[in-house]
C-alpha cells in the first residue's frame, strides 16, 4: 500500500551513516540518491524508507504522534537493531522486549534517530 515514507533531517551525512548501519541489518540498500534524499528498500514493489532535507529549506522537525516501523526477522534482529541505534546516537523510547500489552509474542524496541524522528523495530510472528 504504501510506496516510501519519509522522514526529515538537518544532517545527511550523520543520519545516512545512521540509516546505512541499522537499515543493512534488515537487508536494505541504496535505491536512490541525491544530495537532499536518500532512500533505501529491499527490493521492486517494497516500500522504501527514505530521509530529506526539507524541501521550504526550513528545519526539519518531528511529527507528534508519527512513527516508523521496521518489521525484523525474528527477536536476535530487534534485539541488535535496538542496541545498534542506541550505540549510534539515538535514544531509547522502550527498550526491546516483549510487549504483550499490544499483542501476543509481539517483541519491540522504540528509539529516536538523531533529529529525533520516533522509530521502532519489531519482530511479530504471526500464525
Amino acid at each position: 500500500m504504501l510506496g516510501y515514507v519519509m522522514v526529515g533531517t538537518n544532517n545527511m551525512a550523520k543520519a545516512a551513516d545512521f540509516y546505512d548501519k541499522i537499515l543493512a541489518e534488515l537487508g536494505a540498500s541504496r535505491t536512490m540518491e541525491e544530495e537532499s534524499f536518500i532512500a533505501w528498500g529491499t527490493g521492486k514493489g517494497k516500500t522504501d524508507f527514505s530521509i530529506t532535507t526539507p524541501n521550504d529549506g526550513n528545519a526539519a522537525t518531528v511529527g507528534n504522534g508519527s512513527m516508523m516501523a521496521f518489521y525484523a526477522p525474528d527477536n536476535a534482529t530487534v534485539d541488535k537493531i535496538y542496541a545498534m541505534a542506541i550505540e549510534l546516537g539515538g535514544t531509547c523510547e522502550g527498550p526491546a522486549g516483549l510487549r504483550p500489552e499490544y499483542a501476543p509474542n509481539f517483541y519491540a524496541g522504540y528509539f529516536r534517530d538523531l533529529d529525533g524522528n520516533k522509530m521502532n523495530v519489531f519482530h511479530y510472528p504471526l500464525g
